[in-house]
């Protein structure tokens, strides 16, 4: 399974690094904030986001850009689709593995 790197988005907050390496790696749909930015609703996002996400919106919209596989972003549809592929892998790698 891919790792995911922030090292060139400094400015992504903690708790975001985590919701985006969740969704991304392990495939659980993130908040509406996330969902927004994934989504290319620039309203919702700016609406939905905190004050740290607000500051590090557009960290959050490069990592977007330049690591999000593009089946992962678009609709929300998409994403949903992407979630299920990638906890299809896990389910598979964990009967393989015996887990």
């Amino acid at each position: 399974m891919k790792k995911v790197s922030f090292a060139n988005y400094p400015g992504i907050p903690l708790s975001t690094r985590g919701a985006l390496e969740r969704y991304l790696v392990n495939g659980y749909m993130p908040g509406g904030f996330l969902t927004a930015v994934f989504t290319n609703d620039l309203f919702g996002a700016v609406s939905r986001a905190d004050h740290w996400n607000q500051q590090a919106l557009l960290d959050i919209v490069k990592f977007v850009y330049n690591e999000a596989p593009m089946g992962a972003r678009g609709t929300v549809e998409k994403m949903e689709e992407y979630c299920s592929a990638r906890l299809a892998e896990w389910a598979e790698h964990d009967a393989k593995h015996g887990i």
